[in-house]
């Protein structure tokens, strides 16, 4: 279910109250932009890329990188559009945490829409989480529970933005075994160098592909 942003229950006007302010660790933003011919072509561009936003288990063949999967809140693995309370699984190049069952997991906090005349927007903000069949409730992933990324996808007249932003990025040292917490350094370190950079950049990307440049 998306949640739409003028509803009752969710008071959020711009894409950018769904991204959380940026406090400790690092940060990262990866923009990629698009100038339809038309607004018609502009909210069919807008339309698809949302489409493939929500299509989690297609990320993997968009960013060419890591592998996702989406799994329920029950941590069954589905074929469908990503839902608030869902999980992801990300199979990272490497070894994965012990905790995660070798992979590293994210939850779906949050989902919000916005459709108007002249603007549309789609959010949807994940956090690390725990492995979802785990009685532990430690994050099985490298960055800490704090961190968050959130995508978006606007329309703004005929201008169309593929968005990722991670906020509070801190790596995951202190929970978990010995093994993971050095893992999650190494890891969460490369990701503060900009190595995850070119994933998110190529996720964003391809979110717009087809639309004119």
């Amino acid at each position: 279910m998306v949640l739409q942003a003028e509803g009752p229950n969710m008071k959020l006007k711009k894409a950018e109250a769904l991204i959380p302010e940026q406090e400790k660790g690092s940060q990262m933003d990866v923009v990629e932009e698009r100038v339809a011919p038309d607004e018609i072509t502009a909210k069919k561009c807008f339309e698809s890329a949302s489409d493939r936003l929500l299509a989690v288990n297609n990320w993997g063949e968009i960013s060419g990188m890591s592998a996702f999967v989406l799994f329920d809140a029950g941590g069954s693995k589905v074929a469908r559009k990503a839902e608030k309370g869902d999980y992801i699984r990300i199979d990272i190049p490497g070894p994965g945490p012990s905790s995660g069952e070798g992979y590293d997991w994210v939850k779906v906090e949050e989902i919000v829409s916005k459709n108007e005349a002249d603007e549309q927007f789609l959010g949807v903000r994940v956090r690390p989480a725990e492995f979802p069949l785990s009685d532990e409730r430690v994050a099985a992933h490298f960055l800490q529970d704090e961190a968050t990324s959130t995508f978006l996808i606007r329309r703004k007249g005929t201008v169309i933005t593929a968005e990722e932003h991670g906020r509070n990025e801190r790596p995951n040292i202190s929970e978990g075994k010995l093994l993971d917490r050095g893992r999650n350094l190494i890891v969460g370190l490369a990701a503060k160098f900009g190595l995850s950079y070119p994933q998110w950049k190529m996720l964003v990307k391809g979110l717009l592909d087809g639309c004119s440049a």
